[in-house]
């Protein structure tokens, strides 16, 4: 007689997930350092700077669509999460450098590690300022929640202005160049991943549901406010990280840079791009880095033929490029091999 079939060991099913996620992982981190070993050879300094500001706001969109388009808020403090990342992280690069060098000069990787724990620590502060905020703040609605968090970035710079620890009105200068395109586009793949699996999980029907109808979703018993302040703590924590990259390319930050303009930027990127699809903010960050780029050589009428492009394709797709859709690698491979079949039948 046949063996009786016996149910596989519990938790082996994680596991394997786990082992095809760190496989993944793996894969992703190899082709990222092979893409940036050729593009800084075959591409000049000025467009590999490009590059890195597509990979920026590309995790800069991504987390504010968690905010914006998948939980339906209203959010203009984007900038100062920002700022609060990068300044955070330069600081600690630029004071803990030298400590660094002369305590483990004989360890390679040390400045390396130094940037990532220093990138985190952006992150973190980031997100608890979101948290401490966004208690109070997310329990409104609309244009409330938006001048609200408006303030709120205005708050941070004037602070920050004012802080002679990181230069305050002359800028913070002397930071060393660490971000490269390996870390920018690693930290916009990991963005855009963390996003994807909350939005697919129970946590990403509550997000949608507070977006359609937030009266309702109370009605069901979700909680709003703790879903929003997720959302919010979430989308600054990778706001901050992003401000990190940030500061570690341009080696020079002023308040200035992080002015309310900055998140206006962002959330035209989001709007664009279509208010809860993922890939749709990232080819309007893309579009919306590059395209100002390309329109140089107008001079002094490039900021109107763009100002002309936005309103024209926002008149055209005024639910944004992609809507609510995503562009699926597993549909167009699948539409693919059908439209190969289909002759063949």
């Amino acid at each position: 007689m046949d063996a009786p079939l016996r149910p596989p060991p519990p938790g082996s099913g994680e596991r394997r997930a786990a082992v095809r996620g760190w496989v993944a992982a793996a894969g992703v981190g190899t082709a990222l350092l092979g893409a940036q070993a050729i593009l800084e050879t075959a591409l000049n300094p000025y467009l590999l700077q490009i590059l890195v500001y597509v990979g920026i706001n590309i995790t800069l969109a991504v987390s504010l669509n968690l905010i914006n388009g998948y939980t339906g808020q209203f959010s203009l403090g984007h900038a100062g999460f920002m700022a609060l990342g990068a300044y955070t992280a330069a600081a600690l690069t630029f004071y803990l450098g030298g400590f660094v060098d002369r305590s483990f000069a004989a360890v390679p990787g040390a400045q390396t590690v130094l940037f990532v724990l220093a990138l985190g620590a952006g992150g973190l502060v980031a997100a608890i300022a979101g948290l401490l905020v966004g208690i109070p703040s997310l329990r409104l609605r609309g244009d409330y929640l938006a001048i609200a968090t408006l303030g709120l970035g205005e708050i941070i710079r004037v602070v920050i202005l004012n802080l002679d620890v990181v230069g305050g009105a002359r800028g913070f200068t002397g930071i060393p160049e660490r971000t490269n395109l390996f870390w920018v586009f690693g930290v916009a793949a990991l963005t855009i991943l963390v996003v994807h699996r909350m939005t697919e999980s129970t946590r990403g029907r509550a997000f949608l549901a507070i977006r359609e109808d937030e009266t309702a979703a109370e009605a069901m018993g979700i909680d709003t406010t703790r879903y929003k302040v997720t959302a919010f703590v979430v989308g600054a924590f990778f706001a901050g990280i992003g401000g990190g990259l940030f500061a570690h390319s341009v080696t020079y930050l002023h308040t200035n840079t992080f002015s309310f303009l900055k998140s206006i930027e962002f959330v035209v990127m989001v709007v664009l791009g279509g208010m809860g699809s993922i890939t749709g903010s990232l080819i309007a960050a893309a579009v919306l880095t590059v395209l100002p780029e390309l329109l140089r050589a107008a001079q002094e009428l490039r900021m109107v033929i763009y100002s002309l492009l936005l309103i024209v394709l926002m008149l055209a797709r005024p639910q944004g490029l992609l809507g609510t859709r995503e562009i699926s690698v597993r549909r167009i491979g699948a539409r693919l091999r059908a439209r190969r079949r289909a002759p063949a039948a």
